[in-house]
């Protein structure tokens, strides 16, 4: 498992007004997430990477930390016991969750998985081709029937990330033109899952949690982007979310 992912995810939620974030990794990644920041609650367990045996675990720290959403996916990787461990956990979730990167990985041939969740998609152009088996073409025009197809197609909203994201509840479309070609570094992907997931707890409408994630984020790394110009990164956005929220 990737550890920065969690780190990113957790420290943009806070910034996002979460009051409490819990990291559900292995030790490894679990433990570098606490040392790098003591703000990130993490909940550690055994072995290198998530399988099903996780999950009664997972679901009694859903049950006792009264978990208001989930954010599934930055950094779990591509084994198969994972991706059969993430279907499981996304079927049994009733809890407002977004679903980013390995996760989205994990659900073709699985759509069923989203019937009646309430959930969002945030998956990059190759992310979009996978979970659909179409692909995407930079021009925007066309990127807002697909996205809007297949939001409608699997009732859940739907973002495409680009240098212009769009976002579809299957019926609306939203074009967000925040941010800066400097984002396409890693991470960054990672802090809208995490705005995004600070926005699903507190019950803000899944489109609309969506919608307003990616503007933040975009518009944060903006503000990044004017004082570190090329040499950005993602934890650099973490002191610009209030700044954006507020």
């Amino acid at each position: 498992m990737f550890t920065g992912s969690p780190i990113f995810n957790a420290m943009s939620a806070l910034r996002a007004g979460c009051d409490l974030v819990f990291v559900f990794a292995p030790e490894r990644a679990a433990n570098i997430a606490a040392t790098k920041k003591s703000d990130i609650i993490t909940i550690p367990y055994d072995g290198n990477f998530l399988t099903r045996k996780q999950i009664l675990n997972l679901n009694q720290v859903i049950k006792t930390q009264r978990i208001s959403a989930v954010v599934i996916g930055g950094g779990l990787g591509r084994e198969r016991e994972t991706f059969l461990a993430i279907r499981t956990i996304i079927a049994a979730l009733t809890l407002p969750m977004c679903i980013d990167a390995d996760a989205i990985r994990a659900l073709p041939k699985n759509l069923q998985t989203l019937e009646n969740k309430k959930a969002v998609l945030t998956p990059h152009a190759d992310e979009f081709q996978q979970l659909t088996g179409e692909a995407i073409k930079p021009d925007v025009t066309f990127r807002k029937e697909k996205v809007r197809k297949w939001a409608r197609t699997l009732g859940v909203p739907i973002l495409v990330k680009g240098a212009i994201d769009v976002v579809s509840s299957g019926e609306e479309v939203y074009l967000n033109r925040t941010g800066s070609v400097y984002m396409t570094k890693g991470g960054f992907g990672d802090t809208l899952a995490g705005i995004c997931g600070a926005l699903l707890a507190r019950n803000v409408s899944p489109f609309d949690a969506l919608c307003a994630a990616t503007y933040i984020n975009g518009r944060a790394g903006e503000l990044c982007v004017k004082q570190y110009g090329e040499g950005v990164i993602a934890s650099d956005i973490f002191k610009m979310i209030p700044k954006v929220i507020t």
